[in-house]
């Protein structure tokens, strides 16, 4: 069992020297609006985003903003999401400081779990020989797995809200993990995110960019659950609340 351990250390230390080692998505303009279109090219529908104000504030105008820089500036937004090339250009280049959101449930899910496990299960995934769709890492210590959306049931009360993967009686068999799917959004790389009060600065980036194609969410989830539950049975689960509370 200690060799197993062993090379389970062994192996997740060596993803995360590698995702250390990544550089950073350039805040260029022209490299922002390349990323985005490269995006929407896989297709993501984007919509813009609001941005770092302040410290830890928000662009937008409500007080005490409980998820500054990570919401729609619409809340038109799952029906402003698109991934028409010329909108995109045209939101980026008027509004240059703006995050985007794509819009899941669409086109696209999203598997949201805590940083560490994720990695983990990136390990075990690649290791196992599964096809992996884009990856981001988020410096709010999560990581996203972009996958097919779950599709379209003839009956609408198959639908499966992604609010109802966070509710506390679904924590134990999906601890620490979040599906994204119909009525849910992200943050889309790069995106900026408000700094850690020591003059960092954090963001949302690519780890396998939009150029890999998107797999079945069900050839993922057995080993996304497996690492949470790992994650979640070693520490407190309420460190990785979505959103984190500051």
């Amino acid at each position: 069992m200690s060799a197993t351990f062993g090379g389970r250390a062994a192996r997740q230390g060596r993803l995360s020297q590698w995702l250390r080692k990544r550089p950073r998505e350039t805040g260029d303009a022209g490299g922002r609006e390349a990323l985005l279109l490269a995006a929407a090219q896989a297709g993501l529908p984007l919509a813009p985003a609001a941005h770092p104000a302040d410290g830890y504030g928000c662009s937008c105008d409500r007080v005490g903003c409980p998820t500054p820089a990570r919401h729609p500036v619409s809340f038109a937004w799952q029906t402003q999401s698109t991934t028409d090339a010329a909108q995109i250009e045209r939101w980026a280049r008027s509004q240059p400081e703006a995050n985007f959101i794509t819009a899941t449930g669409m086109v696209h899910d999203v598997l949201d779990v805590p940083l560490a496990a994720g990695r983990e299960a990136l390990e075990r995934l690649t290791a196992a020989g599964i096809d992996v769709g884009p990856v981001a890492e988020s410096d709010d210590g999560r990581l996203l797995f972009f996958t097919l959306t779950r599709g379209t049931p003839e009956d609408e009360d198959e639908w499966w809200p992604c609010e109802l993967d966070c509710h506390p009686e679904t924590m134990d068999e999906h601890p620490g993990l979040r599906w994204h799917c119909r009525g849910s959004y992200v943050l889309v790389p790069p995106a900026a995110l408000p700094g850690d009060g020591n003059g960092d600065a954090n963001g949302v980036r690519w780890v396998r960019g939009p150029e890999h194609p998107l797999p079945d969410p069900l050839s993922l989830l057995e080993i996304l659950t497996d690492e949470c539950a790992r994650y979640v049975a070693a520490g407190d689960p309420a460190r990785d609340s979505w959103p984190p509370v500051r």
